[in-house]
């Protein structure tokens, strides 16, 4: 018999041991029987480590000494020596905890009574299952003591948010998705995607922004992208992101789920009451000025209240929650995309998301930022959704005489460029020129003044309305400025040739 190596632990031998005999007290859970096995299993034949590395890893081991014996087991593999009990003796001869249960002469043990007619990968689970169990039972003390601890930095819904953010990182740890896929399969699934394109009305293969062009230029918004939508104060950044995430919202509704997607959006900025009434004052056609001072007639009040009801029906979710951490959106967005089906996330913006630390030099900044971008990808993939994050532009841009936006104009990180799949700027040339009225200049006479005047007026009508959405970075895609029609007492952008047709 392999030697009884419970008798060094505090834990009891066997699984299922019964408390019923030490009340108050309950073991975690474990199988040392399993791990002994899987172990000896190893040992005699080392192709079974290509079966389950992918799931096991040492700490997964509910004893110290099998944890050490299973972590030089994978070295030697991985530096293609052969992993046996002789070639182990050399590195257990002075281990304490082994000689406790026979020494060396333990490995030999685990080498002989092997449980041939098993799977390892069987053995596998059960020694990762074991491993769940005893984390979720920490992770409940560990919360059951912050609940009783009271703490001004940490409230009631931060331990929640604490405790669930473990939760799904238990969840992932250990996962076995992923790894290589045959050519064969990746093409399947281009193929699909391509006769998708093919029957798409206006080939819109991603989430529809409700803009035509934009679509065009882009394919709609694709699964597990990183969009960057940068631009100066007053552009318009959030009214077009709160466009394209109710397009694509309502897009859903209306469809039954064939069109669009279910929207999370992040208002680290305004409140959920002003994206609300922003939304409603659109769907409504009343001026956002006019709601705001309660400049309604009936007839403006009935609207409104007809939009209410309509939008009622549309998914679109808002956290206005000031000051998050890249942590925090991750665990909500997953929670919303387990509850709701989230098929969009738009953060309105990305420079006032917090990372994991609490220093906030100009140098950590740089590096919270790339964190935060690092971040917001891996939401992307991992939820296999399109991620929409506003960013703001630096001061650069009003130096220059053209005020059209370039990637450099960037705030604080490279990173942002670098892990975006496609980079876009809101640019609206109105607004700079309507703040460049000419003034008469000292000993001009008037005929040139009168002459610079009509220029400007000429050149203010003939943008006015007018903005522009610069495609300047798309991974897999072309580039490009995509016009657009801006009505600014709606913060609505809609296409530009339905409006001058």
């Amino acid at each position: 018999m392999i030697s009884d190596i419970a008798s060094i632990t505090p834990q009891a031998a066997n699984e299922d041991t019964s408390t019923d005999n030490a009340p108050g007290y309950q073991e975690l859970p474990h199988n040392f029987e399993a791990e002994q096995g899987l172990l000896g299993m190893l040992l005699v034949d080392n192709n079974h480590l290509e079966r389950i590395n992918d799931l096991l890893r040492p700490e997964h081991f509910s004893h110290p000494t099998h944890q050490r014996i299973y972590a030089t087991i994978e070295k030697m593999i991985e530096r293609g020596l052969e992993a046996k009990p002789t070639t182990l003796k050399d590195y257990f001869e002075k281990d304490e905890s082994l000689e406790a249960v026979g020494g060396t002469g333990y490995l030999v043990e685990l080498a002989t009574e092997v449980p041939m007619l098993n799977s390892a990968m069987d053995y596998a689970q059960t020694i990762y299952d074991r491993h769940l169990r005893r984390e979720i039972i920490r992770m409940n003390t560990d919360t059951s003591r912050d609940a009783y601890n009271y703490d001004i930095d940490k409230n009631a819904p931060d331990i929640i948010e604490e405790a669930e953010s473990k939760l799904f990182k238990l969840s992932e740890d250990g996962a076995t998705q992923g790894g290589f896929v045959t050519l064969r399969d990746s093409v399947l699934v281009a193929i699909d995607s391509a006769e998708k394109a093919f029957h798409a009305d206006g080939h819109v293969t991603g989430v529809t922004t409700g803009l035509t062009d934009l679509d065009a230029k882009l394919g709609g918004f694709h699964n597990s992208d990183l969009l960057i939508l940068a631009g100066r104060p007053s552009m318009g950044k959030t009214a077009l992101a709160v466009n394209i995430g109710f397009n694509a919202a309502k897009a859903y509704a209306e469809s039954g789920g064939e069109q669009g997607a279910v929207v999370g959006f992040f208002s680290l900025e305004m409140s959920s009451d002003q994206l609300a009434g922003r939304i409603l004052a659109d769907q409504a056609d009343i001026s956002g000025d006019d709601l705001r001072k309660g400049n309604l007639q009936q007839d403006d009040f009935r609207r409104f209240v007809e939009a209410s009801q309509k939008l009622s029906q549309v998914p679109f979710y808002i956290d206005d929650t000031p000051a998050l951490s890249i942590g925090a959106v991750r665990t909500r967005a997953r929670r919303l995309k387990r509850q709701h089906g989230l098929g969009m996330l738009i953060i309105d913006y990305l420079q006032l998301l917090r990372g994991s630390g609490s220093k906030q030099s100009t140098e950590n900044r740089v590096n919270e930022i790339s964190e935060i971008t690092r971040g917001l990808k891996a939401i992307a993939k991992e939820l296999q959704i399109p991620v929409l994050a506003l960013s703001q532009l630096s001061r650069a841009v009003e130096q220059r005489e053209d005020k059209r936006p370039m990637l450099s104009d960037l705030r604080e990180s490279g990173s942002i460029e670098q892990d975006a799949d496609v980079v876009q700027f809101v640019y609206r040339r109105e607004y700079y020129l309507s703040r460049e009225e000419p003034q008469k200049n000292p000993g001009e006479d008037d005929g040139k003044f009168n002459d610079r005047y009509a220029d400007w007026q000429r050149d203010l009508a003939e943008c006015a309305s007018k903005a522009e959405c610069i495609v300047v970075k798309q991974r897999h895609g072309p580039i490009g400025s995509v016009p657009l029609y801006f009505d600014s007492s709606r913060t609505r952008f809609s296409d530009l040739e339905e409006r001058y047709d």
